[in-house]
């Protein structure tokens, strides 16, 4: 993703308003098209903890509040970082790409003859059956660390997103079922991929 004139690298203008807002740190671009060892060490820092009790993190957020307030923003972007950094660690091309979803990315793991299908199929139930963030971003390590063997990218910003929704309980079956959808959708002969049954484009 290249940099708007008159930013900074980790800026970009918001396209409702023109201000600028600051890219979540997977989005940005990065020399050689993959972030620094060390920052991605000091983002591993905080998996399994709280956002803010890795002091590492705290400049690599871009949704901190002035109170010191967690809010569900900040919640999804803490896992999103921590495991961003897992799957970016010695992977040598970018972990995030954008538009290919969680669960197309877990289908292709399961395709890829790298693991056995049965285990991922155990392993995506269990990311998807979760109940709580925590619960979930522990699954969900797995999977990345799996991707990252693959070396299988999907979309960070798209995760943020669903972590954000997967924190209103009446909500969460709306991120299992587009899930859901993305890793059992197999598209009919002549079908490109990323289109719905109905028709209609789908997200891949």
């Amino acid at each position: 993703m290249s940099e708007a004139a008159g930013t900074s690298p980790g800026t970009a203008p918001s396209p409702s308003t023109g201000t600028v807002a600051r890219r979540h740190f997977w989005e940005r671009d990065h020399p050689g098209g993959r972030p620094d060892g060390a920052d991605l060490a000091a983002l591993r820092r905080g998996v399994g903890r709280a956002p803010g009790e890795a002091p590492q993190m705290w400049h690599y957020y871009t949704t901190l509040s002035a109170d010191g307030g967690i809010s569900r923003r900040l919640w999804a972007e803490h896992v999103a970082l921590t495991l961003y950094a897992i799957h970016q660690q010695s992977l040598s091309v970018p972990a995030h790409q954008a538009g290919t979803g969680f669960g197309t990315a877990a289908l292709r793991l399961h395709d890829s003859d790298a693991f056995s299908p049965d285990a991922v199929d155990r392993r995506f139930n269990a990311v998807a059956t979760a109940t709580t963030l925590d619960e979930a971003a522990y699954h969900l390590r797995g999977l990345v660390r799996q991707f990252r063997q693959v070396a299988i990218a999907f979309d960070y910003t798209a995760l943020w997103h669903d972590l954000i929704t997967w924190q209103s309980p009446e909500r969460i079956g709306e991120v299992r079922r587009r899930w859901g959808s993305q890793y059992f959708f197999r598209p009919r002969r002549g079908e490109a991929p990323g289109v719905a049954v109905n028709g209609e484009p789908g997200a891949s």
